[in-house]
């Protein structure tokens, strides 16, 4: 575990800022102690790095937070867009050097402008931006969170949690058991009445989010007792088998 001031030495990025990425969601710490230090693990390191690189490329924080925040996230999926990414700044980069090399050879008559054309790099960008956000599924979970209250919006979170303490009773099951199965398909249920259409395609995404670690997993084990969120994302799996040929 780190404090706010050793990750903010390890990465150079200011307290504030730091802090300013709890206070909106975007980087919780791992663990507040009870005097009130906010402590990061490895994950929240990893997640870092995620948000650093996607503001390398000039996404903006809520964009990051949503990306971050989908089902579907594939931390290495995300990884290769940002590399493809990079190397089109470090083109675009080079191309502006060779630019402005040619000015100093050739003087201010040199008027070719093509070095500043940013259109690869931006339209790579927002086909990224596309692969994770702004789905059918968010702007139905959008348009379903504008209808309630707040208070139904918390008593919506404590429903989703009562299913994994259900899911955490069963933790001495194996996944492919018919009553986790069973506990499968009513979370399935849940999210589709709720929130979004959950699609098997969908769901599998979200059993991989639920394993994946930090706060979502460690929100699930404290509903249902550690290793309940291991289970649900195995026994989801095994739901969501066929999900390429039945939605």
């Amino acid at each position: 575990m780190k404090t706010v001031k050793e990750v903010s030495k390890l990465t150079g990025i200011s307290v504030r800022t730091l802090q300013y990425y709890d206070r909106i969601g975007l980087l919780p710490p791992a663990v507040r102690t009870q005097a009130g230090y906010r402590l990061y693990d490895d994950t929240a390191l990893e997640r870092l790095q995620q948000i650093l690189l996607f503001r390398e490329l000039a996404f903006s924080l809520s964009e990051i937070k949503e990306i971050l925040g989908s089902p579907d996230f594939d931390r290495n999926k995300a990884l290769r867009q940002q590399i493809e990414l990079l190397e089109l700044k470090k083109e675009h980069l080079e191309n502006l050097i060779l630019f402005a090399r040619g000015i100093e050879s050739l003087g201010v008559n040199h008027m070719d402008f093509t070095a500043f054309d940013k259109s690869k790099l931006e339209a790579y960008a927002k086909e990224a931006k596309k692969a994770w956000g702004h789905t059918p599924e968010y702007a139905e979970s959008q348009e379903k969170a504008a209808q309630r209250t707040p208070a139904a919006q918390e008593k919506l979170a404590a429903d989703m949690m009562r299913l994994f303490t259900e899911f955490g009773s069963m933790r001495g099951m194996q996944p492919d058991a018919p009553q986790v199965q069973r506990q499968v398909k009513r979370l399935q249920d849940f999210i589709t009445e709720n929130c979004y259409t959950c699609s098997k395609q969908v769901l599998a995404g979200l059993g991989k989010w639920y394993a994946g670690g930090g706060e979502v997993t460690e929100n699930i084990d404290r509903a249902g007792g550690v290793g309940t969120a291991q289970l649900a994302a195995a026994a989801i799996a095994l739901y969501c088998a066929d999900a390429d040929t039945d939605n």
